[in-house]
């Protein structure tokens, strides 16, 4: 490399002087923001602007890299400092930017509305400020409205995405989802896409400007919510492989959460130990804090649990829902009170009954109608409440279970029949309960029966089940072999392969 020579013992002053030379801290500013390291590029733009305040872009990007400091107080107090009647709009976007962070979304419209009609991004910032809102309908309208006016971008395409997603219209958002990917593929082969999952050596590919842009992280972060919504483990598993590969010390906080989330059945400590780290950053995934007390609650920490709500209180009142915070509160009592755990699992289970019952009437009035999408969103709130009964009456259930008092677990199945008859986790349990009661084996076997034929080609499903399911049950013993012949088949297979 040619540059001007400089004199052995003469680099650290050298250094210094370029930090004085503002064309050098500018460049440096310019390119420690756009490699995403803010807190270097504040430092450089917040040198400027004292050093030269009637360069009032200084100003704007040190502003900019508090922003994305996530330091929004001190970015809105150098905002206000700038005064230049060209840069008005850029200083109304980042004011806006500043309150839609903050959760003022009210606040972040009026100042978005502020700007002029023809600017080239009022509809993506009002189409933000909509899907912040829950109008995810609005928002796609608008969305889509700029991608026609901006042309093709992943980042336009990630929040029409997004907005498909949040509607429950996953075939859709995978449609976007797998435009990113192959464009992202097509586009940056050094990103590489894919190779981690193919089982290829494969450096870090860093926090580059390229991949930002490219929205393959949100979009394979994306891809992997909606195959776990759909319980498709193996694929959601599978898009997170299929990043482009960072350093563990890269990896944003959603990659971190979801991988946390994957990993938690093998290697619990590293997943809890992911979920606590997440909750000292700032920002960190809503779904952060919920997962986390629902993870401890699972593996019966309830301890730890406790601990989590005690010391990050004023995340109870942001991140849960008043049904969440009643269900940690119980299942926290289970070990010190359990008659309050009760009484409190009881008094949900209750009110989240008299819920399904209120939602299965609304449903059945709203057929009658023939309006497809308020059926279909009446139905959808309809399995969002079945799945927050569900634990409940689990843990109901559980507790007389680990007291050897099946009967008493039955009865509180019976009660839930109405809703959830049709539901394999419940049907299972049903089950369990019919056969640990002994007399009722082939009661048993009639709910084990449907849920085996229905994961037939899992060979990993349940496999400890299966001689509950016919051991005492003649009648049943040509299923059990079938299955057990199936489980052989498929370690056969597996061992040619090796």
């Amino acid at each position: 490399m040619a540059y001007v020579p400089i004199k052995d013992g003469e680099y650290t002053s050298t250094i210094y002087n370029l930090l004085q030379n503002r064309v050098a801290t500018s460049l440096l500013g310019y390119c420690h923001f756009y490699n995403q390291d803010y807190v270097q590029a504040g430092e450089c733009y917040g040198y400027l602007s004292t050093i030269y305040p009637s360069h009032q872009e200084y100003k704007l990007n040190f502003a900019q890299c508090l922003y994305n400091s996530f330091m929004m107080s001190e970015a809105l107090s150098t905002v206000t400092t700038i005064d230049d009647p060209s840069m008005v709009n850029d200083i109304v976007k980042l004011e806006a930017a500043v309150k839609y962070r903050e959760g003022d979304a009210a606040n972040a419209r009026i100042l978005v509305e502020q700007l002029p009609p023809d600017d080239p991004d009022i509809d993506i910032n009002l189409g933000c400020i909509d899907y912040k809102e829950g109008n995810f309908d609005t928002a796609l309208e608008k969305f889509n409205k700029a991608s026609a006016y901006h042309g093709y971008q992943p980042q336009l395409a990630y929040s029409i995405a997004l907005c498909h997603y949040k509607k429950k219209e996953y075939t859709q958002a995978l449609k976007f989802i797998t435009d990113i990917i192959d464009r992202g593929v097509k586009d940056h082969p050094e990103l590489g896409v894919g190779l981690a999952s193919e089982g290829a050596d494969a450096n870090s590919v860093g926090n580059t400007l390229t991949l930002h842009e490219s929205s393959l992280v949100e979009a394979f972060n994306l891809k992997f919510a909606i195959e776990y919504r759909l319980k498709n483990y193996s694929a959601a598993k599978e898009a997170l492989m299929d990043m482009p590969p960072r350093d563990e010390s890269e990896l944003d906080a959603v990659t971190l959460h979801n991988q946390a989330i994957t990993e938690i059945d093998k290697d619990p400590s590293s997943g809890f130990s992911k979920l606590q780290f997440l909750l000292t950053q700032n920002p960190f995934p809503p779904e952060a804090f919920a997962n986390l007390l629902v993870l401890y609650i699972k593996y019966e920490y309830y301890d730890l649990a406790a601990d989590v709500l005690a010391e990050n209180a004023h995340y109870t009142y942001r991140y849960l829902t008043q049904l969440q915070f009643d269900y940690f509160d119980a299942m926290i009592n289970m070990i010190t009170s359990p008659e309050i755990a009760i009484q409190k699992l009881d008094t949900l289970a209750g009110e989240k009954m008299n819920e399904l019952r209120k939602l299965t009437k609304k449903v059945q009035e709203i057929r009658q109608t023939n309006d497809e999408q308020a059926a279909k969103t009446a139905v959808e709130a309809f399995d969002e409440t079945l799945e927050v009964y569900l634990p409940v009456i689990m843990a109901q259930a559980k507790i007389y279970w680990d007291k050897g008092n099946y009967a008493q677990v039955e009865k509180i199945f019976r009660k839930s029949v109405e809703f959830c008859s049709e539901h394999d986790t419940w049907r299972l349990n049903v089950a369990h309960t019919l056969f640990m009661q002994e007399q009722k084996f082939k009661e048993a076997a009639g709910f084990y029966e449907p849920i085996v034929n229905k994961n037939y080609d899992n060979v990993n499903f349940f496999k400890l089940k299966m001689n509950q399911l016919c051991s005492k049950n003649t009648i049943y013993l040509k299923l059990y072999k079938r299955i057990l012949s199936r489980i052989t088949e498929s370690h056969q297979t597996i061992r040619k392969k090796i």
